[in-house]
């Protein structure tokens, strides 16, 4: 399931474009126009994560944090124009868990979105998966293939893990290197099809059921087949 961001931002263009980069990452993203609305929106559609602005007219970004946390302990990234150290330390102690200050950059207000989300995530997200003749154990990092199991370097058995955690979407060797090298991973994407095609090796003839498909001029998914 994508995770879904809730934006609360006044300001229209700026609003815009956090869904537009949100939604080239996968996100589902929901908008709100200030705190007031931001609250109505939120109980209607649980987001995972909310993107929100200090200054708003009707109920700010303070405002809203502050009844936001008397009912949800979902994290919230404050975005401001403010620089000053006071406005950060009211915005976390109300309850904000990370502050970005404007103006920002698309690309790390992206790799905020995805580190905070990897610190909320639950006990209940499986860190097994199981597929045909293939369990990739991420607790323990390895995998058992036809019941035996296969000690492999732990960087390519998150790539596997991330795959296989959506089957059949396609990720770009961009988004890949973010989200399994991380933000300040400084090699360039063939590190992936090296991975990748370490896998393959490792991987051939195991099952008809599913593979490690290529999708040209895009990136890779793990795709279950019929």
């Amino acid at each position: 399931m994508p995770k879904t961001v809730l934006i609360v931002e006044d300001e229209s263009n700026i609003r815009e474009l956090l869904r537009m980069y949100l939604e080239q990452e996968g996100y589902t993203v929901e908008t709100a126009q200030n705190g007031s609305e931001g609250l109505r929106v939120f109980k209607r559609v649980h987001p995972d994560l909310v993107l929100l602005d200090l200054m708003m007219p009707v109920m700010d970004g303070n405002q809203m944090i502050r009844e936001l946390r008397t009912f949800s302990k979902t994290p919230v990234i404050m975005l401001t124009a403010k620089g000053e150290m006071i406005d950060k330390i009211a915005g976390l102690e109300l309850g904000a868990d990370d502050y970005i200050t404007k103006p920002f950059e698309m690309r790390e207000v992206m790799a905020r979105v995805k580190a905070v989300l990897r610190r909320f995530e639950t006990d209940e997200e499986p860190k097994r998966l199981e597929f045909d003749n293939l369990i990739i154990d991420k607790n323990a990092f390895n995998i058992v293939v036809k019941g035996e199991t296969m000690e492999i370097p732990p960087k390519e058995i998150e790539l596997l893990y991330f795959l296989a955690s959506s089957p059949n979407r396609v990720f770009t060797r961009a988004q890949l290197l973010d989200d399994v090298w991380g933000f300040d991973y400084f090699g360039d994407t063939r590190t992936v099809d090296v991975h990748v095609k370490r896998l393959r090796e490792k991987l051939q003839d195991v099952s008809t059921k599913w593979e490690i498909k290529t999708v040209w001029g895009v990136g890779y998914k793990f795709e279950l087949l019929s």
